[in-house]
């Protein structure tokens, strides 16, 4: 069985031209660009269970927010932005921050009331139990 991801984003090859163009069009506020911050997500499959990893650093568990609905996985937060200290120079900042979500539809093989989600170093773990799905087949008999 396989993982849905939702809001899918397709990555193509950009030209330089491109990423020129696109200083020009960033989304600024107040005269700071606005950030958009969707975490990396690595999906396991064993013969157990399904383990979802998101690289989420500078965010604490506090900040995440886990829920199932309907076979749909959803998790969410916000990375805030560090108070700039003054006398620094920031000349490139490749790491985002601001709100995030990121949902899944699950198959039907889980067990949606044993999924768990532990926290550390940075990396949400999300472990969801397969459980076996009994065939809604019958053999009629033929008389």
């Amino acid at each position: 069985m396989l993982l849905t991801r939702y809001n899918q984003k397709e990555f193509e090859p950009v030209a330089f031209g491109d990423l020129v163009n696109s200083f020009f069009k960033e989304n600024y506020h107040a005269g700071e660009r606005v950030s958009n911050f969707s975490p990396k997500v690595d999906v396991i499959e064993t013969k157990e269970n399904f383990e979802l990893q998101f690289l989420v650093p500078g965010i604490s568990k506090e900040e995440i927010d886990l829920s199932i609905e309907k076979g749909k996985l959803t998790v969410s937060g916000e990375r805030k932005k560090e108070k700039e200290e003054e006398g620094l120079d920031y000349k490139l900042v490749e790491s985002g921050y601001g709100t995030f979500k990121r949902s899944f539809q699950l198959p039907e093989n889980i067990d949606e009331e044993n999924i768990e989600g532990s926290y550390s170093n940075g990396i949400l773990k999300v472990k969801i139990p397969k459980v076996e799905i009994k065939s809604s087949l019958k053999q009629i008999v033929v008389k």
